[in-house]
Protein backbone atom coordinates (compact mmCIF):
# COMPACT_ATOMS: atom_id res chain seq x y z
CA UNK A 1 0.00 0.00 0.00
CA UNK A 2 1.40 3.26 -1.30
CA UNK A 3 1.82 6.47 1.17
CA UNK A 4 -0.86 8.43 -0.91
CA UNK A 5 -3.42 5.03 0.11
CA UNK A 6 -2.57 4.87 3.52
CA UNK A 7 -3.45 8.71 3.25
CA UNK A 8 -6.83 8.58 1.69
CA UNK A 9 -8.02 6.19 4.19
CA UNK A 10 -7.01 7.54 7.26
CA UNK A 11 -9.30 10.67 5.74
CA UNK A 12 -11.92 7.88 4.79
CA UNK A 13 -12.12 6.93 8.37
CA UNK A 14 -11.89 10.36 9.91
CA UNK A 15 -14.85 11.08 7.93
CA UNK A 16 -16.74 7.95 8.38
CA UNK A 17 -16.51 9.32 12.59
CA UNK A 18 -18.09 12.78 11.56
CA UNK A 19 -21.90 13.62 12.75
CA UNK A 20 -23.97 12.56 9.68
CA UNK A 21 -24.82 16.21 9.47
CA UNK A 22 -21.13 17.07 8.55
CA UNK A 23 -20.11 13.99 6.75
CA UNK A 24 -22.00 15.02 2.93
CA UNK A 25 -20.54 18.94 3.72
CA UNK A 26 -17.21 17.68 4.57
CA UNK A 27 -16.82 15.08 1.77
CA UNK A 28 -18.39 17.26 -0.74
CA UNK A 29 -15.85 20.02 0.31
CA UNK A 30 -12.54 18.07 0.16
CA UNK A 31 -13.88 16.80 -3.42
CA UNK A 32 -13.56 20.67 -4.32
CA UNK A 33 -10.65 21.76 -2.97
CA UNK A 34 -8.94 18.44 -2.26
CA UNK A 35 -6.31 17.16 0.79
CA UNK A 36 -2.93 18.35 0.82
CA UNK A 37 -3.16 20.92 -1.78
CA UNK A 38 -3.56 23.41 0.14
CA UNK A 39 -1.76 27.10 1.40
CA UNK A 40 0.45 26.97 4.45
CA UNK A 41 -2.10 29.15 6.25
CA UNK A 42 -5.66 28.57 6.29
CA UNK A 43 -7.94 31.49 7.79
CA UNK A 44 -10.93 29.75 9.07
CA UNK A 45 -14.36 31.96 9.36
CA UNK A 46 -17.39 30.42 10.86
CA UNK A 47 -20.64 32.37 9.72
CA UNK A 48 -24.47 32.19 10.26
CA UNK A 49 -26.29 34.74 8.48
CA UNK A 50 -23.67 37.10 7.55
CA UNK A 51 -24.36 37.55 3.83
CA UNK A 52 -24.26 41.19 4.38
CA UNK A 53 -20.31 41.48 5.67
CA UNK A 54 -18.74 37.91 4.76
CA UNK A 55 -17.36 38.82 1.39
CA UNK A 56 -15.77 41.94 2.32
CA UNK A 57 -14.33 40.07 5.39
CA UNK A 58 -13.01 37.79 2.94
CA UNK A 59 -11.97 40.28 0.06
CA UNK A 60 -9.60 41.88 2.92
CA UNK A 61 -7.74 38.66 4.30
CA UNK A 62 -4.59 39.35 3.07
CA UNK A 63 -3.21 36.94 0.38
CA UNK A 64 -0.18 36.10 2.22
CA UNK A 65 0.32 36.22 6.30
CA UNK A 66 3.86 36.54 7.65
CA UNK A 67 5.32 35.68 4.39
CA UNK A 68 3.50 32.56 3.81
CA UNK A 69 0.83 31.86 1.57
CA UNK A 70 -3.41 31.89 2.38
CA UNK A 71 -5.95 30.82 1.68
CA UNK A 72 -9.69 31.41 3.27
CA UNK A 73 -12.08 28.81 4.55
CA UNK A 74 -15.71 29.53 5.36
CA UNK A 75 -17.47 27.21 7.56
CA UNK A 76 -21.12 28.16 6.90
CA UNK A 77 -23.24 26.96 9.40
CA UNK A 78 -27.08 26.59 8.92
CA UNK A 79 -27.48 29.89 6.96
CA UNK A 80 -30.50 30.64 5.71
CA UNK A 81 -29.26 33.59 3.54
CA UNK A 82 -27.03 33.95 0.52
CA UNK A 83 -24.13 33.77 3.36
CA UNK A 84 -22.10 30.93 1.23
CA UNK A 85 -22.68 32.64 -2.26
CA UNK A 86 -21.32 35.62 -1.37
CA UNK A 87 -18.35 34.28 0.38
CA UNK A 88 -17.59 32.37 -2.25
CA UNK A 89 -17.66 34.69 -4.96
CA UNK A 90 -15.12 36.79 -2.69
CA UNK A 91 -12.56 33.82 -3.17
CA UNK A 92 -13.66 31.61 0.03
CA UNK A 93 -13.43 27.94 0.01
CA UNK A 94 -16.81 27.10 1.12
CA UNK A 95 -17.95 24.50 3.75
CA UNK A 96 -21.96 24.57 3.22
CA UNK A 97 -23.47 22.98 6.37
CA UNK A 98 -27.40 23.09 5.91
CA UNK A 99 -28.16 22.25 9.41
CA UNK A 100 -26.96 25.28 12.38
CA UNK A 101 -24.41 23.40 14.54
CA UNK A 102 -23.11 26.16 16.64
CA UNK A 103 -19.68 28.13 16.24
CA UNK A 104 -17.65 25.35 18.39
CA UNK A 105 -18.66 22.52 16.03
CA UNK A 106 -18.00 23.94 13.09
CA UNK A 107 -14.73 25.26 14.30
CA UNK A 108 -13.68 21.52 14.50
CA UNK A 109 -14.88 20.77 11.87
CA UNK A 110 -12.81 23.42 10.15
CA UNK A 111 -9.60 22.83 11.85
CA UNK A 112 -10.01 19.59 10.57
CA UNK A 113 -10.48 20.68 7.19
CA UNK A 114 -7.09 23.02 7.26
CA UNK A 115 -5.22 20.12 8.75
CA UNK A 116 -6.58 17.46 5.53
CA UNK A 117 -5.85 20.53 3.38
CA UNK A 118 -2.44 20.93 4.68
CA UNK A 119 -2.37 23.97 6.82
CA UNK A 120 0.82 24.44 9.20
CA UNK A 121 -0.66 27.66 10.57
CA UNK A 122 -4.74 28.10 11.52
CA UNK A 123 -6.14 31.49 12.17
CA UNK A 124 -9.82 32.74 12.80
CA UNK A 125 -11.61 35.55 12.37
CA UNK A 126 -15.35 36.54 12.46
CA UNK A 127 -17.89 37.09 9.11
CA UNK A 128 -19.61 40.14 10.94
CA UNK A 129 -16.73 42.86 10.32
CA UNK A 130 -15.87 43.86 13.43
CA UNK A 131 -12.20 42.48 13.32
CA UNK A 132 -9.56 43.90 11.03
CA UNK A 133 -8.34 41.24 8.65
CA UNK A 134 -5.17 42.77 7.85
CA UNK A 135 -4.37 42.77 11.80
CA UNK A 136 -3.94 38.65 11.58
CA UNK A 137 -0.22 39.40 10.16
CA UNK A 138 0.25 40.49 13.32
CA UNK A 139 -0.88 37.13 14.88
CA UNK A 140 0.82 35.01 12.38
CA UNK A 141 4.10 36.01 12.87
CA UNK A 142 4.78 34.89 16.08
CA UNK A 143 4.20 31.86 15.11
CA UNK A 144 6.25 31.96 12.11
CA UNK A 145 8.89 33.35 13.44
CA UNK A 146 8.75 30.87 16.31
CA UNK A 147 8.58 32.88 19.30
CA UNK A 148 4.55 31.23 19.93
CA UNK A 149 1.90 28.24 19.21
CA UNK A 150 -1.00 30.26 20.16
CA UNK A 151 -1.18 34.29 19.35
CA UNK A 152 -4.42 35.64 21.23
CA UNK A 153 -5.77 38.83 20.15
CA UNK A 154 -6.74 41.56 22.31
CA UNK A 155 -8.63 44.37 22.24
CA UNK A 156 -7.83 45.78 25.76
CA UNK A 157 -4.29 46.14 24.74
CA UNK A 158 -5.46 47.35 21.46
CA UNK A 159 -8.62 49.48 20.24
CA UNK A 160 -11.88 48.34 21.55
CA UNK A 161 -14.28 50.76 19.19
CA UNK A 162 -17.43 48.92 20.75
CA UNK A 163 -20.37 50.78 22.03
CA UNK A 164 -21.41 48.05 24.75
CA UNK A 165 -20.37 48.97 28.56
CA UNK A 166 -21.73 45.22 29.73
CA UNK A 167 -19.80 43.50 26.98
CA UNK A 168 -16.81 45.95 27.75
CA UNK A 169 -17.00 45.49 31.68
CA UNK A 170 -17.62 41.21 30.94
CA UNK A 171 -14.27 41.55 28.95
CA UNK A 172 -11.96 42.69 31.80
CA UNK A 173 -14.14 40.74 34.42
CA UNK A 174 -13.11 37.43 32.50
CA UNK A 175 -10.30 38.07 31.82
CA UNK A 176 -9.42 38.86 35.25
CA UNK A 177 -10.92 35.09 35.91
CA UNK A 178 -8.86 33.46 33.26
CA UNK A 179 -5.61 35.24 34.04
CA UNK A 180 -5.80 33.87 37.56
CA UNK A 181 -6.94 30.24 36.51
CA UNK A 182 -3.77 29.98 34.54
CA UNK A 183 -0.93 31.91 36.35
CA UNK A 184 -0.70 34.07 32.90
CA UNK A 185 -1.56 37.58 31.82
CA UNK A 186 -5.03 37.18 29.50
CA UNK A 187 -6.70 40.03 28.87
CA UNK A 188 -9.50 39.15 26.22
CA UNK A 189 -10.24 35.58 26.44
CA UNK A 190 -12.99 36.07 24.42
CA UNK A 191 -11.72 37.61 21.17
CA UNK A 192 -13.00 35.96 17.78
CA UNK A 193 -9.06 36.83 16.06
CA UNK A 194 -6.26 34.45 16.47
CA UNK A 195 -3.90 32.26 15.17
CA UNK A 196 -1.89 28.81 15.99
CA UNK A 197 0.22 26.27 15.02
CA UNK A 198 -2.76 23.78 13.29
CA UNK A 199 -1.46 20.57 15.28
CA UNK A 200 -2.74 22.58 18.63
CA UNK A 201 -6.00 21.79 17.26
CA UNK A 202 -4.99 18.03 17.19
CA UNK A 203 -3.66 17.88 20.32
CA UNK A 204 -6.03 19.78 22.66
CA UNK A 205 -9.40 18.28 23.52
CA UNK A 206 -12.76 20.46 22.08
CA UNK A 207 -15.97 19.43 23.33
CA UNK A 208 -17.59 23.15 23.60
CA UNK A 209 -20.74 23.28 20.86
CA UNK A 210 -20.86 27.31 21.06
CA UNK A 211 -18.02 28.83 23.65
CA UNK A 212 -14.77 27.35 21.69
CA UNK A 213 -12.71 30.74 22.30
CA UNK A 214 -12.43 30.58 25.72
CA UNK A 215 -12.35 26.67 25.46
CA UNK A 216 -9.28 26.38 22.72
CA UNK A 217 -7.09 29.25 25.04
CA UNK A 218 -7.36 27.63 28.39
CA UNK A 219 -6.79 24.20 26.91
CA UNK A 220 -3.62 24.87 25.24
CA UNK A 221 -2.04 27.21 27.74
CA UNK A 222 -2.74 24.36 30.31
CA UNK A 223 -1.04 21.94 28.08
CA UNK A 224 2.05 23.67 27.91
CA UNK A 225 1.90 25.05 24.58
CA UNK A 226 3.42 28.82 24.21
CA UNK A 227 0.78 31.52 24.69
CA UNK A 228 0.77 35.09 23.86
CA UNK A 229 -1.58 38.05 23.22
CA UNK A 230 -0.98 41.19 20.45
CA UNK A 231 -3.33 44.41 20.39
CA UNK A 232 -6.26 44.00 17.90
CA UNK A 233 -9.07 46.17 16.68
CA UNK A 234 -12.55 45.43 17.41
CA UNK A 235 -15.30 47.89 16.08
CA UNK A 236 -19.31 47.81 16.35
CA UNK A 237 -20.91 45.62 14.12
CA UNK A 238 -20.69 47.52 10.59
CA UNK A 239 -24.37 49.26 9.22
CA UNK A 240 -26.26 46.42 7.20
CA UNK A 241 -24.59 43.90 9.37
CA UNK A 242 -26.93 41.21 10.83
CA UNK A 243 -27.44 41.17 14.75
CA UNK A 244 -25.33 39.62 17.28
CA UNK A 245 -25.86 35.99 17.72
CA UNK A 246 -24.87 35.73 21.58
CA UNK A 247 -28.18 36.62 23.15
CA UNK A 248 -28.58 38.80 26.07
CA UNK A 249 -25.62 39.80 28.02
CA UNK A 250 -26.44 38.27 31.20
CA UNK A 251 -27.18 34.46 29.82
CA UNK A 252 -24.03 35.09 27.07
CA UNK A 253 -21.73 35.71 30.54
CA UNK A 254 -23.56 32.92 32.03
CA UNK A 255 -22.69 30.63 29.33
CA UNK A 256 -19.38 32.00 28.98
CA UNK A 257 -18.43 31.40 32.74
CA UNK A 258 -19.86 27.47 32.45
CA UNK A 259 -17.39 27.20 29.53
CA UNK A 260 -14.39 29.01 31.06
CA UNK A 261 -14.89 27.12 34.58
CA UNK A 262 -15.68 23.47 32.91
CA UNK A 263 -12.72 23.76 31.00
CA UNK A 264 -10.12 24.51 33.61
CA UNK A 265 -11.58 21.72 35.66
CA UNK A 266 -11.33 19.45 32.47
CA UNK A 267 -7.87 20.44 31.82
CA UNK A 268 -6.50 20.24 35.55
CA UNK A 269 -8.09 16.70 36.27
CA UNK A 270 -6.20 15.39 32.70
CA UNK A 271 -2.87 17.04 33.84
CA UNK A 272 -3.03 15.36 37.27
CA UNK A 273 -4.01 12.24 35.59
CA UNK A 274 -0.96 12.67 32.96
CA UNK A 275 1.20 13.25 35.98
CA UNK A 276 0.11 10.29 38.18
CA UNK A 277 0.63 8.18 34.92
CA UNK A 278 4.75 9.46 34.52
CA UNK A 279 5.12 9.21 38.39
CA UNK A 280 3.75 5.58 37.88
CA UNK A 281 5.91 4.69 34.87
CA UNK A 282 9.08 5.81 36.24
CA UNK A 283 8.71 4.48 40.22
Amino acid sequence: MTAASSHAIAIEDELARLPPEEQGPARAFLAAYPPGLGAPVAVVIPAYNEAPTVSAVVTDVPAELAGLATEVIVMVDGATDATATEAAAAGALVCDIPVNRGQGLVFMLGYWLARVRGAQVIATIDADGQYVPAELERLVEPISAGRADFVNGSRRIGSEMTTDPVRHAGVIFFGAVVSLLLGQRITDPACGIRAFRANVTEAVTLEQTQYQTSELLIATAMMGFRVIEVPTTMHDRPVGATGTKKGPNLLYGLRFARAVLGTWRRERKAARTRLRSENTQYS
